[in-house]
């Protein structure tokens, strides 16, 4: 038996709202880049954070700052495990942060 359109509309926006909250920060935020620090130190790179800071723009700066600690009390309670594989992208993505 199909659903009623309004039911099947519903249903979609649900599940798609679903995703949002389950995927994290959209790639090239001040958001992602924060988590993308924690991340790698996580997987115990070197990371120069201050370099990041000051390619972003002075408004972005705090929003960065206050991520980047919200990651970092999450990530302190997080396993501290990086295979080879995201290692290797973390560390691209470090780089391209820096080089912004």
């Amino acid at each position: 038996m199909p659903l009623p359109p309004k039911l099947a509309a519903a249903t979609a926006l649900c599940a798609a709202l679903g995703a949002c909250t389950v995927a994290g920060p959209m790639p090239g935020t001040v958001e992602y880049a924060a988590a993308t620090v924690s991340r790698a130190y996580d997987c115990g790179l070197q990371v120069d954070r201050g370099r990041i800071i000051a390619r972003l723009d002075r408004q972005e700066r705090q929003r960065f700052v206050a991520a980047n600690a919200g990651y970092a009390v999450k990530s302190y309670k997080a396993p501290h495990r990086c295979e080879a594989s995201e290692r290797e992208r973390i560390k691209g993505e470090i780089g391209a942060l820096a080089r912004r």
